[in-house]
């Protein structure tokens, strides 16, 4: 199998570290295969993929789509690295308001999976980093939705204390008072 899926600490969230073959005209991998998310209990389906590219400090986030738009990503940094973050948002959970983070890099290769029902969001580490992820439902601008990136309830352990942030990601609402999943 070429890729070794770690279930993180908020259940349905992956830390996917692909396979990588190495010689000396550089490497391949595979980034995403059906079959083997599958084998996972991963549904997803990619119809949309995005790429971002930032300077160091630029947090983007916490974002996510409201039904029937919600999203699931895969993640990955195709150079620098980020820290990347998924916090379950469905208030059903035994798991609401938990987050966990990892960093991704052009170094490790590794992926992040967020289901749906998660809001995400990421702070690039290093000058010019270069994210691309892939979404399971399209880009709908009158279903985006945000939380506030540093809600003390949901405590996101960020690397930086004042982030540079789109005007948008300084408007979201706490996560108490954000329209977010049942």
């Amino acid at each position: 199998m070429p890729f070794k899926f770690r279930p993180l600490a908020v259940k349905g969230v992956y830390l996917i570290e692909p396979e990588i073959f190495r010689d000396k005209r550089g490497f391949f991998m595979e980034t995403f295969k059906t079959l083997d998310f599958g084998r996972e209990g991963i549904e997803f389906t990619p119809v949309q993929g995005n790429h971002s590219k930032s300077a160091r400090g630029v947090l983007r986030g916490l974002h996510f789509q409201t039904e029937p738009h919600s999203q699931s990503k895969l993640v990955r940094a195709l150079h620098g690295s980020i820290f990347d973050v998924a916090v379950d948002i469905r208030k059903s959970s035994l798991q609401f308001g938990r987050w966990v983070g990892v960093v991704l890099s052009a170094e490790n290769r590794h992926m992040l999976f967020v289901p749906r029902g998660f809001a995400h969001g990421f702070l690039s580490l290093e000058d010019g980093t270069e994210v691309e992820y892939l979404v399971d439902s399209e880009y709908h601008k009158e279903s985006e939705r945000g939380v506030k990136w540093n809600d003390p309830k949901i405590g996101v352990e960020w690397p930086i204390k004042s982030p540079t942030l789109s005007e948008k990601d300084t408007k979201w609402p706490a996560l108490d008072r954000a329209d977010i999943f049942p």
